[in-house]
């Protein structure tokens, strides 16, 4: 029988992940915020864009999902804990599935109206084509699927079935480079994939990208299944930031060296391949090292990290909308970018905050669409 003191004590809270997903989603917004202005083909655009800023978002990009994908899949385990793979399926779709229901019938038709508004002599004319798209809500969509196909990967991680994997699991992680090692899976996953679905589209049939995601997923169920894993990240994180600073000094090292000096001798293949291992390689070590650290600093209580914690579901299901119809107007604007900027962040927080405080928060019909918990009495 598997020892009780190997497994995570589930009875206490993590606030190191109930921290990581706030900031996780609060850096979702702050890319979109600058979505607009970097020239890379969002639902509405600047007339000129930054060079500057796409330089900073695309290193980012990295690991703002993966990060979110991962403590998603921590956060499987914990809720799974409390109920049995029925209950589970219930409160996953009750609070995954009625939200994505809700958004794309709501939320969302607001972007695709200022994004193609010279199509539409009216507002009800979205309804009436019945152009219903997903957008940002991908995340909700894709994160149940892989939710609901987990469920047989953690019953077997809660059953003594799983005694021997994790034994070979937790001695290969508890070696210096065991756990970086594992990226390696990622890395070449990535690569082949890539070749037969190049795109970033973020339906699920893009193998590429809903592979990519899913395995940050299912290794955050990892980690949450044996304390062990946890203690190892933390051991090893001094040396999993310094591969983490080596990664991104590769990364823009790629990044910014001129084509015509590698053309000659690598193909557009080979370069891509080299490209999408730095990305991986970046990614992961990042959560290692984020996972490692955040044991020490972030598992602490705090009353705002409740409240955020509470309401930056909501957040995240409002954030684009508010961005696009904000953006449509401020882009008309005779500033510069930073103001703009500024302008766009100060006018969509505000709203997305006033539209939770005074229409979601208080009335429980709200709060099951938007797929908060019942107000505590």
């Amino acid at each position: 029988m598997q020892k009780k003191q190997d497994l995570v004590d589930t009875t206490k809270r993590r606030y190191d992940l109930d921290w990581f997903r706030v900031i996780a989603i609060l850096a979702v917004y702050f890319h979109h915020l600058g979505m607009p202005f970097n020239g890379d083909g969002f639902h509405i655009m600047n007339s000129e864009s930054s060079k500057l800023l796409d330089n900073i978002m695309v290193y980012f990009e990295q690991f703002r999902l993966p990060l979110l994908f991962l403590i998603s899949g921590t956060g499987t385990v914990l809720a799974f804990s409390k109920r049995n793979w029925k209950k589970f399926f219930k409160e996953r779709t009750s609070r995954l599935i009625i939200p994505l229901i809700f958004g794309v019938l709501f939320i969302v038709p607001p972007q695709t109206y200022y994004q193609y508004i010279n199509e539409f002599n009216s507002y009800c004319k979205i309804y009436a084509d019945g152009r219903f798209e997903t957008n940002h809500l991908w995340f909700i969509e894709n994160l149940y699927v892989i939710s609901i196909v987990a469920i047989p990967l953690i019953i077997f991680l809660k059953s003594p079935k799983s005694y021997g994997f994790k034994k070979w699991f937790e001695k290969m992680t508890s070696y210096k480079i065991g756990l970086l090692l594992f990226g390696i899976p990622l890395i070449i996953s990535t690569i082949l994939l890539k070749r037969y679905y190049p795109t970033g589209s973020s339906s699920l049939t893009n193998l590429s990208e809903t592979t990519f995601y899913t395995y940050f997923f299912v290794s955050g169920i990892l980690f949450a299944s044996s304390q062990t894993f946890w203690e190892n990240l933390k051991n090893f994180r001094r040396f999993h930031f310094i591969v983490f600073i080596s990664s991104s000094i590769l990364f823009y090292g790629y990044y910014f060296v001129p084509n015509n000096i590698i053309e000659p001798h690598l193909s557009l293949s080979i370069r891509w391949d080299i490209w999408y291992g730095l990305c991986c390689l970046l990614g992961w070590s990042f959560v290692l090292t984020l996972l490692g650290y955040g044991q020490i600093h972030f598992n602490k209580p705090s009353l705002w990290l409740k409240k955020m914690n509470e309401a930056i579901y909501p957040f995240y299901i409002l954030h684009q909308t508010a961005i696009v119809v904000f953006a449509y107007y401020i882009v008309q604007l005779e500033l510069n970018i930073p103001l703009k900027i500024l302008i766009l962040f100060i006018s969509s927080f505000l709203a997305i905050v006033l539209i939770y405080r005074f229409m979601i928060y208080p009335f429980r019909i709200t709060r099951v669409l938007f797929g908060m918990k019942n107000k505590p009495k």
